[in-house]
């Protein structure tokens, strides 16, 4: 069959993400029943922090039982990090009032939660030599291109890999905001990749070539990586390629509705990983 080309505008300078991210999510409970000091509110507020907390220690517990990282240093820098972690509420996934025969009133909830760890505890880890490619460390899902610049007629080759086996969502944003996946396509459906593995795209069955053309500015390539399935957006197939539907504001909660399950049972928990490089064109 007759190779597609996909004609995107890029010209890619990578020196620094514009944003990447290593967290944890779960999805965990809260509890808090009314008593005398507290109102039908404040009840349910004391629910969400008591939900936040537990998915705080999920995360800890999480780490403790996965990341077998073998520099003691390290590890502490990890444990520390997540001690120290910030708790974002992705979804409420339920909640109701409850009576209970000896507290009376109680609110329920279940949200799944994103755990993000202290970002400067982060960084002092990841000092660590060979941290990065470490297995037993946090999911982190590299990737790059050929050349650090290109012009216009030259084509672009991005480079992925992960520290351990992982699913991932390669996505590309153009200067006018419109947004298309490369990676799964109507062509290569690879959604799940091996650990220590250097993937190329577009390669294998993909039937585009990322081809420089105006009009140029600047755009953006971004990598959804998680140990879980990631959450559906909605799409539509474009020739070789998707065309995303789901709002850009929409995007990090869409992906991040990943079905939690694993071997921990109650304690499951999935490691995320989320990164953005920018990208420039040019004549």
């Amino acid at each position: 069959m007759k190779k597609t080309f996909l004609v995107l505008l890029l010209s890619i300078c990578i020196s620094s993400p514009l944003y990447a991210g290593q967290s944890t999510i779960a999805d965990v409970e809260g509890n808090a029943c009314m008593g005398d000091d507290k109102s039908r509110k404040q009840t349910e507020q004391a629910a969400m922090a008591d939900a936040k907390r537990n998915a705080a220690e999920r995360a800890v517990t999480y780490l403790k039982s996965e990341a077998q990282v073998k520099d003691f240093a390290v590890e502490k820098d990890l444990i520390n990090a997540y001690a120290q972690a910030t708790v974002k509420v992705i979804q409420e996934l339920e909640k109701d009032w409850v009576k209970d025969a000896a507290a009376g009133d109680c609110y329920r909830i279940k949200i799944k939660a994103e755990v993000v760890p202290d970002e400067k505890a982060m960084q002092k880890a990841a000092q660590a030599k060979d941290f990065a490619d470490d297995p037993a460390a946090p999911l982190k899902v590299k990737f790059w291109t050929d050349k650090q610049a290109y012009k216009q007629g030259e084509k672009v080759k991005i480079y992925l890999k992960g520290n351990k086996p992982f699913y991932a969502r390669v996505l590309y944003r153009d200067v006018k905001g419109e947004t298309v996946q490369l990676l799964p396509n109507p062509y290569r459906r690879d959604a799940y990749f091996n650990g220590g593995t250097v993937y190329e795209i577009p390669s294998g069955n993909d039937r585009f070539d990322l081809e420089i053309s105006p009009p140029f500015g600047e755009e953006n390539i971004v990598v959804y990586g998680s140990t879980a399935e990631l959450g559906a957006i909605e799409t539509k197939t474009e020739g070789s390629v998707y065309r995303v539907t789901t709002r850009s504001q929409d995007m990090g909660q869409k992906v991040r509705g990943i079905k939690i399950t694993g071997k921990q049972g109650k304690d499951a928990a999935a490691e995320f990983y989320e990164e953005t490089q920018g990208i420039r064109t040019s004549r």
